[in-house]
């Protein structure tokens, strides 16, 4: 066999390999870029122990991604440190897309304007997929608190020696933060009481140990629903489709008051923009739906979706905001 031949005999058995293999090696680096994501199951870090807002969110996502995606999202509650752990968790995860965060106003943006060294930098160490949805606040006062509008409250406030104290679940916490964003802008004194957690904290309200609370509306709705505490204001700058008839605190002269409870689907920095295109289809797709609106309503949060954008642009206005109120409060991480 000439040395020609034998070279023949060779090059054949290795050409037939690279033909067989080379598609599937297409395909894998396409996967790894995003174009037969997701291969694998997903999971999504829920930086908060189950049963709340975040948790009610993070399984929703599972249950109408998952079958349009084709694979399962599952859901992994990472609590600790007030979401940190979670969030830090994600931001040094592989940037591929099986590894997400259930991203909320605590995780992205009051920690980051509070904390100026916090583990990760939000939101340079992720990449925005949408937002999901928001929950506005109610400022809530105990029935004997002689005031029927903010307006009142903050009279009430200037005369009443000592002035006004309030009720939060700790330092950095929506609650905390707006009702000092009310003393800055009232030039009134509130006094912070802090409890473990919100409910305890609205509680203090229902039984006269504090005067007023921003509150969550899944928590206030009962009580407000048996006259235990009264609505004067909400928190955002709409009304709630679930109080209509309470004016917001814009509307009663607080221009621009504006605090809210957000809640978003992000990823790893890094993640490729065939995935993060690809979460974000489904997203609108499938998180728009009626049983979807109805499920978050009950938990007094309303649905809406954004861009990828508009998600980090939200960000970055609201880390701002709240850095400036925080700085104006002299609010100081403990």
């Amino acid at each position: 066999m000439t040395y020609a031949r034998r070279l023949l005999r060779l090059a054949l058995p290795l050409a037939a390999l690279f033909a067989a293999t080379g598609p599937a090696c297409a395909q894998g680096a396409l996967s790894g870029a995003g174009g037969n994501y997701p291969v694998k199951v997903i999971r999504l870090i829920v930086a908060n122990a189950p049963g709340g807002g975040a948790d009610l969110v993070g399984r929703v996502v599972s249950e109408k991604l998952s079958r349009p995606l084709g694979r399962q999202i599952i859901v992994e509650n990472r609590p600790g440190a007030s979401g940190l752990l979670g969030s830090e968790y994600v931001a040094k995860a592989a940037p591929d897309g099986y590894t997400l965060l259930l991203g909320t106003t605590l995780t992205l943006i009051s920690s980051p304007a509070l904390h100026p060294n916090l583990p990760y930098k939000s939101p340079a160490d992720f990449a925005p997929v949408s937002l999901l949805a928001s929950t506005t606040y109610v400022l809530v006062v105990h029935p004997s608190v002689p005031a029927r509008s903010a307006r009142d409250l903050v009279a009430l406030a200037k005369t009443r020696r000592g002035g006004l104290n309030y009720a939060s679940p700790g330092p950095g916490s929506a609650a905390h933060i707006a009702s000092e964003m009310l003393a800055a802008m009232t030039g009134t004194r509130l006094t912070h009481v802090t409890y473990r957690g919100a409910l305890p904290g609205v509680l203090s309200v229902v039984q006269g140990e504090t005067d007023l609370m921003f509150c969550n509306l899944l928590p206030a709705m009962p009580l407000l629903k048996s006259n235990r505490v009264r609505a004067l204001g909400i928190a955002s700058l709409t009304r709630s489709s679930i109080l209509p008839d309470v004016r917001t605190l814009d509307e009663s002269g607080l221009k621009g008051f504006d605090v809210q409870q957000y809640y978003s689907l992000v990823g790893p920095a890094g993640m490729s923009g065939e995935i993060v295109g690809r979460l974000h289809e489904e997203v609108m797709k499938n998180f728009q739906s009626p049983d979807v609106k109805s499920r978050l309503a009950a938990d007094g949060s309303e649905v809406r979706v954004s861009t990828p954008a508009e998600l980090e642009k939200l960000i970055v206005s609201e880390i701002a905001k709240w850095g400036r109120a925080i700085k104006q409060a002299g609010i100081k991480p403990e």
